[in-house]
C-alpha cells in the first residue's frame, strides 16, 4: 500500500474509508489457514519488554481487525494479567477491567456491540497498550476509527507503552496528524515489528 498511497494530505475521512476497504480485501483473501498462522504470539522484542506479572491491555478485535486472542493466551499462560476496554454506555470514557481468563467467556456485550468484562471485574491500567488501528506510520502514528478513546486514554496515562496491531496492508508512507493523536512505540504485523516512536526515557 505504502508504495500507491501517501495519505500525506488526505484527509482522515477518506484515509479511513480507504483504509477499512484495503483492509477488509486483504483479510478476506487470506485463506483460514494462513491466517490461523499469523499474530499467535507477541515477537520476541516485544514478549521480553513486557515483564511478569504486569498487566497487559488488549482490544477484542472486530472481523478484520488484527487478531488479539492469541496474544491474550500467550500472555495469560506467561503470568502477565490481562484488560480490556470498558464503556459504561456510549458517552462514557474508556477505562480498562480486568480480563480474568481469555480460555474462558466471561465477556458481556459492550454498548458499541463489543465484548468486555463485566461491570464487577477490577479497574486496573495497563503498563503495556496493544491498540487497533485502520492505518499507521513506521514512525508510529496511529489513524484509529475516529472516536478518539485510545487518543484520550493514552494521554491520560503517559507511562503505558502503546503498541499497535495491523496487517501490513495498514501500512502508510505518512498520515495526517493532529495536536491530540498519540504515537505509538511500536507496531506489529504478520512480518515485522516496527520500533516506532521512541522517547528519550
Amino acid at each position: 500500500m505504502s508504495d500507491h498511497m501517501t495519505g500525506a494530505h488526505d484527509d482522515k475521512a477518506f484515509l479511513r474509508r480507504r483504509l477499512r476497504t484495503l483492509r477488509r480485501e486483504h483479510v478476506e483473501a487470506l485463506p483460514r489457514s494462513v491466517r490461523a498462522l499469523m499474530f499467535m504470539r507477541p515477537p520476541g522484542p516485544v514478549a521480553d519488554s513486557v515483564p511478569e506479572g504486569s498487566t497487559v491491555g488488549l482490544y477484542h478485535a472486530a472481523i478484520h481487525e488484527a487478531p488479539t486472542l492469541p496474544y491474550a493466551q500467550w500472555l495469560y499462560e506467561h503470568g502477565r494479567k490481562l484488560a480490556l476496554p470498558w464503556f459504561a454506555d456510549r458517552d462514557a470514557p474508556m477505562i480498562f477491567r480486568e480480563w480474568e481468563n481469555p480460555f474462558v467467556n466471561t465477556l458481556t456485550p459492550g454498548p458499541f456491540g463489543v465484548s468486555q468484562p463485566p461491570a464487577t471485574a477490577a479497574e486496573v491500567a495497563p503498563e503495556t497498550l496493544f491498540v487497533p488501528l485502520l492505518g499507521f506510520t513506521s514512525a508510529g502514528d496511529r489513524l484509529g476509527q475516529g472516536g478518539g478513546h485510545y487518543d484520550r486514554w493514552l494521554e491520560a496515562h503517559p507511562g503505558t507503552r502503546a503498541i499497535g496491531m495491523a496487517w501490513d496492508c495498514q501500512k502508510l508512507d505518512a498520515a495526517p496528524r493532529e495536536p491530540h493523536d498519540q504515537l505509538l512505540s511500536g507496531i506489529v504485523t504478520p512480518t515485522r515489528f516496527y520500533e516506532g516512536h521512541q522517547t528519550d526515557a
